[in-house]
């Protein structure tokens, strides 16, 4: 018995021990990234990085997610007699849920894994250390600015995924089903408010520091060799994906 206690007790304090440097990661990251110099220049290059290279993937995801909306949400409806209340039915999942997560999935299959990988493979060809030997510091040049980019971009991204979906599902409802397009439009601006729009964004906010943060602080304490950046990469895809939709259950039931 003493055993086993023994070994749990190890087990919870280094799970501790694991959530507190990687806590610790993303303070030192934010107070790099709030003292000057910020280096502007890469930050530039972490945001056409995050949202150029990722944009086609969300307007893809956002178009098709809109469509299946409004297919299923009218068939929904129609069984109730409502399916004036489409418009408003898609743009409100849209906005205060499916546009932040859904965005942030992608990008996080799309670019968090690419940067991952990219750290990981400065740290085992030992380009940070390199850094770190002339006397540079590694978050100012790799972690803050890829931070600060995430938070920028990703509510942009979202504000698209956003308008794409809408306007899918309008195509699909008024030109597919054949509701009337003044319905589909009247509707949405009586029932979704600055409140769901502000969810959205704070939601988008969060999401964009959980993805940057946890793909940096994987690639930035990878393993050695090719395998420690395989399963680096992995981890970060896989982490950063159960966290978004952890923190969407915990911010959306604060926020409503």
């Amino acid at each position: 018995m003493l055993t086993f206690l023994n070994t749990l007790g190890e087990w919870f304090l280094s799970i501790l021990n694991g959530l507190g440097h990687v806590f610790l990661f993303l303070l030192r990251s934010l107070y790099t990234a709030a003292r000057p110099p910020f280096k502007f220049r890469i930050f530039l290059r972490q945001v056409r990085f995050f949202g150029n290279k990722s944009l086609l993937v969300v307007l893809m995801t956002g178009a098709f997610t809109g469509m299946v909306l409004s297919l299923q949400i009218y068939y929904t409806l129609r069984k109730f007699g409502s399916e004036a209340l489409l418009g408003p039915a898609v743009a409100l999942t849209i906005i205060r849920e499916l546009g932040p997560v859904l965005s942030a999935l992608m990008v996080t299959g799309r670019a968090g894994s690419a940067l991952t990988a990219e750290i990981g493979i400065m740290r085992i060809s030992e380009q940070i250390d390199a850094l770190e030997s002339m006397a540079l510091n590694p978050l100012r040049y790799l972690i803050a600015p890829n931070i600060v980019a995430a938070v920028l971009v990703f509510p942009l991204l979202t504000a698209i995924f956003d308008l794409i979906g809408i306007y899918s599902g309008y195509l699909v409802g008024v030109q597919l089903l054949g509701l009337s397009p003044g319905t589909y439009f009247s509707q949405m601006d009586t029932f979704v408010d600055m409140q769901d729009i502000r969810i959205g964004l704070y939601k988008s906010l969060s999401f964009g520091v959980i993805v940057s943060w946890i793909s940096c602080y994987k690639g930035y304490h990878t393993g050695f060799g090719a395998e420690g950046v395989s399963r680096a990469t992995t981890s970060a895809v896989v982490t950063s994906s159960v966290l978004i939709l952890v923190w969407d259950y915990f911010l959306g039931s604060i926020l409503l």
